[in-house]
């Protein structure tokens, strides 16, 4: 044997297998598709939404509240979760300084209150969860009342399944009768209230029990209504602009306040409500007495004013249906299809 062949071949190829590994038990661990039953975890109800951060009502007790700060957990963030939503919380629910839980299951949720940014985005967003009724704030005058706003409202309301309720403030300032006229065929329940006395005591009632979400234009007293109604919100309050008769957005983020039984959710004030995800077939739903005669239009019927053989405008002149009733739901699915730029979706 040469003095060579007494040391490994320098030229001999290597492969992988040639290469030592250090062992890493962590990493070759098999994964398991088996996640935590989370059985311990209690229910929370989200109040407010801030930088990946959600304020939480956990119930403690028979009748107290902690209020619990939690993070998402990795598997749900790409599932929004907003103001009103009922989630499973595991870790600390003390609601101690300092002290974190862990939202790890998103409850079915009832309702789904949904806009989307302008009318040509079908994206929609959602605003707030499992709410059941709508209090829609509209001011009588400072800054004028917007019947295409609330129509906007309305349809987000039908087309969620849930309750509209109007309320005019202001009225010390202005009739608001005119205005109330455009949807005085839909029996909408309308509340009046002037600047120096709400009628807070009586919506306090109404809405105990309810999860309500409030909505408005910027500047009509939402937020001023909600102080009334919940004296401890403390919501900020602005002014609107004498120049161009706009109102400030002074609520900038999403909060529920504790109502009786129930909640009231505060919204940021909008100068827009895009309705690019509603179809018309969910908004004429609302309305069974007008579906049922809608059944019996032509196929393809948009059901607007100006379509030629349309059941409703028929029944409306011959005195089946409600002339106004007909008119402000042709309103509305015409605030749709021009929202969306079609004639038809179902």
């Amino acid at each position: 044997m040469s003095w060579m062949q007494e040391f490994d071949d320098p030229y001999e190829e290597y492969d992988e297998s040639s290469v030592r590994e250090r062992p890493n038990p962590k990493a070759n661990r098999p994964r398991s598709k088996h996640r935590p039953e989370h059985d311990d975890a209690v229910t929370g109800i989200v109040t407010g939404v801030d930088r990946g951060r959600y304020r939480l009502a956990v119930r403690v007790g028979e009748s107290d509240e902690a209020v619990v700060t939690a993070a998402r957990a990795r598997e749900l963030r790409k599932q929004s979760i907003v103001a009103g939503d009922r989630v499973d919380v595991v870790g600390d629910t003390t609601g101690e300084t300092g002290s974190l839980a862990r939202i790890v299951r998103i409850q079915p949720r009832t309702t789904v209150l949904r806009r989307s940014a302008d009318d040509a985005d079908l994206v929609e967003r959602v605003i707030v969860a499992n709410a059941d009724v709508m209090l829609m704030v509209v001011a009588s005058a400072d800054p004028p009342p917007r019947a295409g706003m609330v129509d906007r409202f309305l349809v987000a309301a039908f087309d969620a399944g849930i309750t509209p309720v109007l309320v005019m403030t202001k009225t010390d300032v202005a009739d608001p009768e005119p205005f109330l006229a455009n949807f005085a065929g839909l029996d909408i329940e309308v509340w009046r209230s002037s600047i120096d006395d709400p009628p807070s005591e009586a919506l306090r009632e109404r809405l105990a029990g309810h999860t309500t979400v409030a909505v408005g234009h910027s500047g009509v007293g939402k937020s001023t209504l909600v102080n009334a109604i919940v004296p401890s919100a403390h919501r900020a309050v602005g002014h609107v602009n004498t120049v161009t008769g706009r109102g400030r957005h002074t609520s900038s983020s999403t909060v529920s306040f504790k109502l009786g039984d129930g909640w009231i959710i505060d919204t940021p004030g909008v100068r827009s409500f895009g309705l690019g995800h509603v179809a018309t077939a969910s908004v004429l739903r609302s309305f069974p007495d007008l579906a049922a005669v809608a059944e019996d239009c032509p196929r393809g019927c948009t059901h607007l004013a100006d379509e030629q053989y349309c059941e409703l405008t028929a029944a409306a002149a011959d005195g089946r249906l409600d002339v106004r009733r007909v008119d402000s739901m042709q309103r509305l699915l015409g605030t749709l299809v021009t929202a969306r730029g079609l004639r038809h979706q179902e």
